[in-house]
């Protein structure tokens, strides 16, 4: 009987676990059963650690790429410059050549003396982020996390810590959603410039530490002349990203997993993508709550769309999400700029009245910790949050997304786009977008007011409505408002006071 009782119970298990195993590796199956999850929908705001060994030298973004380009390739023009990148003027200045001193060099000196996990997610969530996203290896293919089969990794060498397990677990206590990032897969081609050879000077012809046999493992093989794509199309290195990726899923079961590209690869990408969103079935008791972002819009069924410092211009039927930072993408020494506070709650609003979400990398020194600039910032968002967030987290898209010049005239969308400057113009007063929560309508009135305010789309014969206005009253305003409903709109005076923000927040409640 014993033996039975066993045999039944094992059977259920595989039953069980076989029933979870929802997804197969097409993309048939992704769009048959994938639904983005409510917990990224209500949301609407994400904090990124875009950090790592290459915030050492503080000269930003790609320095395990540029620190190797003698002859700088000039995107604008299409055309090398005949002059070295600044990132290897400044590495030959500071650490040496790189046939000698190569980017290996510099992983040992990141030790992210100041990283303090639990102390960063305290106030990403007093700033009212509601999930977090690390960083798990970007094109350097350093990665962040305990790896089994990588020796270039954070345990090893440099901090000596897990950063991604010290980020979750500090995630997890403060009860956010937690997410990690994966830069890898354009990583294969991106790092060729470490196989190259200066072409003049002293060093002319002599290799540089990338072209070390001992070193491939970090550096990846040499790329076939025709293999020049952001995405490497080798089979192995396609092979050897799958394996790392799943590592990654396999150790932290992320609820959100990042990827800088299109779903890499194809085939060997269905495989990873149905890894992870069974994985999260199976960690979740058969509940899909995985959240997949990679930058393929027309597949929005699939996955949640991102766009990299860009925006939806209309209401999109899915979710989505823009990725931007705070400043640079990594720390700068010199001459960094910074998005004030309201650009940003201005910019997080336009997103969220389109059904997407913010993801915000929040720009971290080498040592681990935020630059009093930064902190200020993220004090400002934090008081505009703990006020506003009543129309921000748990809503929804209105019937438009908002009203004024802001969405009459001409807009960029898409990628690198407008969230770069975000706007040029500056908004006005009849600026406005829009939310729902249950049966109220958030205005969102994008600057400041200097006198009375009118909302043209909550007009008394406004098509967008179908009851009267019964309530107005502007969030963290005690005082009670004077305020008509006209056939030119809804108008509301100009309180006495009005909250220290240049985003204002009105909520409408209409006759039952």
């Amino acid at each position: 009987m014993k033996k039975v009782a066993v045999t039944i119970l094992f059977i259920s298990a595989v039953y069980f676990l076989s029933a979870q195993q929802k997804f197969e590796p097409s993309l048939q199956s992704f769009a048959d059963n994938y639904k983005c999850p409510d917990w990224f929908r209500d949301a609407k705001f994400g904090i990124w650690a875009h950090w790592g060994p290459q915030s050492l030298p503080g000269q930003s973004d790609w320095y395990g790429k540029q620190m190797y380009m003698q002859n700088f390739y000039d995107k604008k023009t299409k055309s090398y410059t005949g002059k070295p990148h600044p990132d290897y003027e400044y590495h030959l200045e500071h650490y040496g050549h790189p046939s000698k001193v190569g980017y290996k060099d510099i992983l040992p000196l990141w030790t992210a003396e100041k990283f303090d996990a639990e102390a960063l997610m305290k106030l990403y969530k007093r700033v009212g982020a509601k999930y977090f996203v690390s960083m798990g290896v970007h094109h350097d293919n350093f990665m962040l996390w305990k790896s089994k089969i990588h020796r270039w990794n954070s345990v090893e060498i440099g901090p000596k810590k897990d950063i991604v397990g010290l980020f979750q677990a500090a995630a997890k206590k403060e009860g956010l959603h937690f997410g990690v990032s994966e830069h890898l897969a354009a990583s294969y081609n991106w790092f060729q410039t470490s196989h190259g050879a200066d072409k003049t000077g002293p060093f002319a012809g002599v290799p540089y530490d990338g072209a070390n046999p001992l070193y491939e493992d970090l550096y990846h093989p040499k790329s076939e002349p025709s293999d020049t794509g952001w995405l490497t199309t080798s089979r192995v290195n396609q092979l050897d990203w799958l394996k790392k990726v799943d590592e990654l899923i396999d150790l932290y079961h992320p609820e959100l997993l990042y990827s800088d590209s299109k779903l890499p690869f194809d085939t060997i990408g269905w495989q990873m993508l149905s890894h992870f969103y069974n994985d999260n079935i199976q960690n979740n008791n058969g509940k899909l709550e995985a959240v997949y972002n990679c930058k393929q819009g027309d597949s929005n069924s699939m996955w949640v769309h991102d766009i990299e410092r860009g925006l939806n211009d209309s209401i999109s039927i899915f979710p989505w999400q823009t990725d931007t930072s705070i400043g640079p993408w990594f720390y700068k020494k010199k001459d960094a700029k910074y998005k004030s506070a309201t650009e940003i709650i201005q910019m997080l609003v336009d997103i969220v009245s389109k059904n997407g979400n913010l993801l915000l990398d929040v720009v971290q020194t080498p040592e681990g910790d935020l630059e009093p600039v930064v902190v200020n910032i993220l004090e400002d968002i934090a008081k505009w949050t703990a006020v506003n967030g009543e129309g921000i987290y748990g809503s929804r898209p209105w019937k438009i997304y908002g009203e004024g010049s802001s969405v009459s005239e001409k807009k960029e969308s898409g990628p690198f786009g407008g969230s770069k400057d975000f706007r040029s113009k500056p908004y006005t007063q009849a600026d406005f977008r829009f939310t729902k929560k249950g049966e109220n309508v958030y205005a969102f009135c994008m600057a400041r007011p200097t006198n009375d305010v009118k909302i043209v789309s909550l007009a008394k014969n406004s098509k967008l409505i179908d009851k009267p206005v019964a309530s107005v009253e502007i969030l963290g305003v005690k005082e009670k408002l004077a305020w008509k409903q006209t056939e030119e709109g809804l108008v509301v005076a100009k309180p006495a006071i009005l909250p220290d923000s240049h985003t204002i927040v009105f909520k409408i409640g209409f006759k039952k």
